[in-house]
């Protein structure tokens, strides 16, 4: 164990250093996407009833953690293929899994701002106050590590021109066909049962219900399925990682 929390500061402090050059402009890109999603969505619909512009407030930071640990992760993890940085990684005297969680806090504390941003500018935009549970912290957590988990088994698994294929349609599908941004209602019923099944609805869910507590309560459910998906797509990436090669 000593040994292994050494390997992930060390890496964690590498990782930074490595990308600290872009750091600034991921962090700008992040605070822009998370508030036009916002701002832009606000403008294509006409009417901003408290249920819509809760939805748009709250599915922004779900987007952001979904854009970091299933785009922007795995794409940056492709670059260093083509390098051979990711090579060179893999033969380092460290443990593989924290080489993951290494990238997975750099990548998680990324999304943050932009987080916080889109939250700030639904506030200010539609005078909205939120009914913040503690919830939202492990709420994030999951979602990250179901994010993470995916965007790497894919990027470990995949060619570096499929990776950039398969996560940009993560994120089309995340912004267009996921109630993440919008009710599950307003799909067509064979896509909304779909989606009691994939992460996207219970990403959406557990921050929606978290950073503005329903009079039920936080449920359950959502944190349930995050956390099978998260365990799932962990130890898929962990043994993709592991295997010899």
């Amino acid at each position: 164990m000593r040994h292994w929390l050494r390997s992930y500061l060390l890496l964690l402090r590498w990782n930074l250093l490595r990308m600290r050059t872009f750091l600034p402009l991921l962090l700008i890109a992040q605070l822009m996407m998370s508030g036009g999603i916002v701002l832009g969505f606000s403008i294509l619909i006409p009417e901003h009833d408290r249920v819509t512009v809760l939805y748009l407030s709250t599915g922004a930071p779900t987007v952001a953690l979904i854009m970091a640990g299933m785009v922007l992760a795995p794409q940056a993890l492709s670059q260093q293929k083509l390098r051979g940085l990711f090579d060179y990684q893999r033969a380092m005297p460290v443990p593989r899994l924290a080489m993951l969680a290494a990238d997975a806090s750099v990548w998680t504390v990324l999304a943050l701002p932009g987080m916080v941003g889109a939250l700030v500018v639904a506030a200010l935009r539609f005078d909205l106050s939120y009914d913040v549970s503690p919830l939202v912290v492990p709420a994030a957590l999951l979602v990250a590590l179901v994010a993470i988990s995916i965007g790497y088994g894919i990027a470990y698994l995949a060619k570096p021109e499929v990776t950039t294929v398969l996560t940009n349609l993560v994120i089309f599908v995340a912004f267009v066909f996921a109630p993440v941004n919008y009710p599950a209602e307003r799909l067509p019923d064979w896509l909304a049962a779909t989606h009691q099944w994939l992460p996207f609805q219970y990403m959406a869910q557990a921050m929606r219900e978290t950073i503005d507590v329903p009079a039920g309560g936080v449920p359950a459910l959502p944190f349930a399925m995050l956390a099978i998906w998260g365990l799932a797509g962990l130890a898929v990436t962990a043994r993709i990682m592991t295997r010899r090669t």
